[in-house]
């Protein structure tokens, strides 16, 4: 029986929390996974919901965490090692940089069979000043060449990490796209949009906007505020933006709203058990142009609520808003950066424009909030898009016949 170790940076609400999840339930029976991953950061929503809801239970390692700390770090080497003695593993796989380079480094000083190593995202722009990227870009190399395998999630991950940034040869490199469970996307969307409409005093005649995700520097959350803003001002119709998720960014992103001069509310109004209405089955918000919800675990409630998803980051892997967004049919107008033009179809279903292109953003925003027509056949193509290309039983098998591989 193959034995799996595979280890997490953290679990968080995110796209390697449920590859995790799905790999570590749903691989063959002659398969044996141990599932570990570091504790949840303050700032970050949990995901042990993702978790029980397939009946995995991880082991968390406390030493492993996202931040560089010397002394810390090592603490999570030695544990690994010792896992890695104990668990006596055929196939160490790895997921995220902190996690690849702490337990690629253990899995190979112990002479374990087979190493993977799955990049959900790079930090080699973006993050980061020149020197440090270029610090990393060097330790990435060295680490790949202690690796057996390497996964990239799209084809233009590939071809970053094999020609632009040249972190390993491209016969070490194999494409395995994400994996999702996405059918409750596409389910009961005319009660679940109600139900976020009425929540949020979303009138019938508004167009709501969301963008989901970490509130983080990267996400660039600064330039869907300057967007908003420029489209309120721009259309006869009003709009509403949903700023779903949280982070070190939430306090200063809110003062910034200020500043724009559009009118806010923050959340969150989920109770842990539903949406929760005020005195007399009123909505528990005003309707300000911008809402904070800070996160919410029905997304599908979220996207069946919405008319447009956008994205304005500076770098991304695979992002699973996107992917969502498409499975409850919603257009996507977002920035072209990493893997997203692999994970939308341009002009099929998304509007993309170049990162920090704000006037590009304010007139496909515009133009997709005034035309309905546009939004129905954008919308229409995502669930086609996305059903089978990213369902989990893809990537379980995908990834069991590479296991195999190695392993024989």
């Amino acid at each position: 029986m193959p034995r799996i170790l595979r280890i997490l940076n953290r679990f968080n609400l995110g796209g390697p929390t449920h590859n995790a999840a799905y790999l570590t339930r749903y691989l063959p029976d002659d398969f044996e996974t141990l599932l570990v991953g570091g504790s949840q950061e303050a700032s970050e929503e949990g995901s042990s919901h993702i978790l029980d809801a397939v009946g995995v239970k991880p082991l968390i390692l406390p030493e492993l965490q996202r931040e560089v700390a010397p002394w810390r770090d090592r603490g999570a080497y030695r544990r690994i090692k010792q896992l890695i003695r104990e668990f006596k593993p055929d196939i160490v796989h790895t997921h995220a940089a902190k996690a690849g380079a702490v337990g690629r480094m253990a899995a190979s000083e112990l002479g374990v069979k087979a190493i993977v190593h799955t990049f959900h995202g790079h930090v080699f722009h973006s993050y980061f000043g020149p020197v440090r990227t270029a610090m990393y870009k060097q330790i990435e190399r060295f680490l790949a060449g202690r690796s057996t395998r390497i996964i990239a999630i799209s084809e233009k991950q590939r071809t970053e990490l094999v020609e632009e940034h040249r972190i390993c040869p491209a016969e070490k490199v194999t494409v395995i796209p994400l994996g999702f469970d996405l059918s409750r996307f596409n389910l009961e969307q005319e009660r679940k949009r109600a139900l976020f409409r009425s929540v949020y005093g979303v009138a019938d005649d508004e167009i709501a906007i969301g963008i989901v995700g970490r509130l983080v520097p990267i996400k660039n959350h600064d330039l869907f505020l300057e967007v908003i803003q420029q489209v309120s001002k721009a259309t006869g119709t009003r709009i509403r933006a949903f700023i779903v998720g949280d982070g070190e960014e939430r306090e200063r992103l809110q003062r910034r709203t200020v500043d724009l001069g559009l009118s806010m509310v923050q959340g969150p109004i989920f109770n842990g058990h539903g949406f929760g209405f005020g005195a007399n089955g009123r909505p528990m918000v005003d309707r300000a142009t911008v809402t904070y919800t800070s996160w919410i675990k029905e997304v599908d409630i979220v996207n069946a609520g919405v008319d447009i998803a956008m994205l304005t980051s500076l770098n991304e892997g695979t992002p699973v808003s996107l992917i969502e967004a498409q499975a409850a049919s919603r257009p996507v107008i977002s920035t072209r950066v990493g893997g997203i033009e692999n994970v939308v179809v341009p002009g099929g279903t998304a509007l993309l424009s170049e990162p920090g292109d704000r006037a590009g953003l304010v007139r496909d925003l515009t133009r997709l909030v005034e035309d309905r027509a546009l939004r129905q056949q954008l919308g229409g193509g995502g669930w086609p898009h996305v059903e089978e290309r990213y369902h989990y039983t893809r990537l379980v098998n995908d990834m069991t016949a590479l296991y195999r591989s190695l392993v024989n």
